[in-house]
Order: structure tokens, then C-alpha cells, then sequence
């Protein structure tokens, strides 16, 4: 079984003071860590767990720069057979440029699935997999939590809302966005990361892979980033239940509410 999974390096927001950019177009990154998405990380392992159960080949795949390829060297530790890093050069990246760059590039190879987190840390915007599965004219299934491979099918197992499962079947190949659970990532050494360094990893430009203007063209923009307003803090309402629920119906009128 042939597996391709895109991944993403995104830095660390969590437990730090956030800052606006000059620009107010996202935040300073400058003093953040970079780390492999979340999401993707549980897409590598699952990459590798079914082909060590199924055979076959698995390829990582990102788009960015010569920093990105840290992640791509970690996802080759992890179990990885080849990696593929895109350059953007000066392309202004959405979910609509990214799901294009990477079709572009993945139509050529073989594969009988393509894997990728749900979503990524830095953007939360959830986009990308379905967008690709959009432009290879692929079955998907999202939000996935088990997947098992049978013949020319897999039975999946995608997490609804309301704490309820879906079990289906699609047809391969697919395209499958890993949810955060559906295993444990593995431990990656230093010295697996540079062993790693002897398997293969392509870069390609993204002027060289025949995209047209239009494919290039984001269609979404970012206006302002804002942190939240602050707000005073909760009112604890102490009594008897009568008294508390007197307060909370006092409280109600008063924003307006109609009971």
C-alpha cells in the first residue's frame, strides 16, 4: 500500500504571550519554536503503521522552505520511505494555493492513500484535505479516527459531533484527514532524525510545475488578527436556590432577554 501524507511545520503558540504583528495580519513569529503540526504527526504514524501491516511505500510531503525540511527529516524517522519538499518562492499561500501546488505534484505518483490532519495549528482553517481531494478527484472521508484497509475498499471510522462515530467504506484510492487519537506517534531520537538524513529527499520549485496565474491566485485574505476584548470577570451568585434563581432571572431582563 502506497501512502502519501502531507505534513506542515507550524510554530509553537501554546503557553506563550501571543503578539500582533506590525501588519495585524497574524502574529510575531520570530521569537515562536517550529514543530511538525499536531494532526500530522498522528498522520505520519498511521502512514507507517499500515505499512508495516499492508507493505508498500510511504512519501511526506510540505511545502515551505530549507528550515521546513526538519519535519520532513523527523516524518523519515518516524518510518518514512521519501520525502518532497515544495519551494513557494514569493506565492502567497491559502488552502486553495496549497491544495494546488501539492495535486500538482501527487498526480504523478502512485498511491493508494493520501493522508492529512485534520487541520493545522497555526491556521485552524481545515481546508486543505478536502480542497485536494476536490482537485484529484478523490473520495474522502474526514475528521477520521480508524481506518482499515480491504481490498480495493478501507472501512473508516470518522468522529461526528455529539460524541458519536460514523463507521463507512470508501473506494481507493481516497484521501483521509487524521484526527489527533486514532494512536501514539512514536518516539523520535536525535540519532534516528540523522540517520534519516541517508533517505531520500527531493525539492521542487513551484515555478517549475507548470501552475497557471490562476492557480496561484489565493481567493482568501486575512483582514485583521485581534486579540480577544477583555472582559470583566464571572458573577458568582451565592443563596439558598430560591434567591440564585431570583438573581439569574433579574440578570436576564436586564440583557434584554424575554422570558
Amino acid at each position: 500500500m502506497n501512502i502519501i501524507v502531507c505534513i506542515k511545520r507550524v510554530p509553537m503558540t501554546q503557553e506563550v504571550d501571543l503578539e500582533i504583528d506590525e501588519f495585524k495580519t497574524g502574529v510575531r513569529k520570530d521569537a515562536l519554536a517550529y514543530v511538525i503540526n499536531d494532526w500530522d504527526n498522528y498522520a505520519i504514524e498511521e502512514a507507517v503503521l499500515l505499512q508495516e501491516k499492508f507493505g508498500g511505500s510511504v512519501t511526506a510531503i510540505t511545502i515551505g522552505d530549507e528550515d521546513d525540511e526538519e519535519v520532513l527529516r523527523r516524518a523519515l524517522a518516524m518510518g518514512a520511505d521519501k520525502a518532497i519538499r515544495i519551494d513557494p518562492g514569493q506565492c502567497e499561500l491559502d488552502g486553495f494555493v496549497i491544495s494546488k501546488i501539492l495535486a500538482k505534484v501527487i498526480k504523478d505518483l502512485e498511491y493508494d492513500l493520501i493522508l492529512t490532519g485534520v487541520q493545522a495549528d497555526d491556521d485552524n482553517s481545515a481546508v486543505v484535505g478536502i480542497m485536494l481531494a476536490e482537485v484529484l478527484g478523490l473520495g474522502h472521508g474526514a475528521v477520521v479516527t480508524g481506518v482499515e484497509p480491504e481490498g480495493n475498499d478501507a472501512r473508516i471510522r470518522v468522529e461526528l459531533e455529539g460524541g458519536m462515530d460514523e463507521l463507512s467504506r470508501i473506494r481507493l484510492p481516497a484521501l483521509l484527514t487524521i484526527q489527533t487519537g486514532i494512536n501514539e506517534p512514536r518516539y523520535v531520537s536525535i540519532m534516528g532524525i540523522r540517520k534519516a538524513r541517508k533517505k531520500e529527499l527531493a525539492v521542487f520549485h513551484v515555478d517549475d510545475l507548470g501552475l497557471s496565474v490562476d492557480d496561484l491566485a489565493r481567493r482568501t485574505v486575512i483582514e485583521e488578527v485581534f486579540l480577544p476584548p477583555e472582559t470583566t470577570g464571572a458573577e458568582m451568585i451565592v443563596g439558598d436556590p430560591s434567591s440564585v434563581a431570583g438573581a439569574i432571572i433579574r440578570i436576564i431582563k436586564e440583557k434584554g432577554v424575554r422570558l
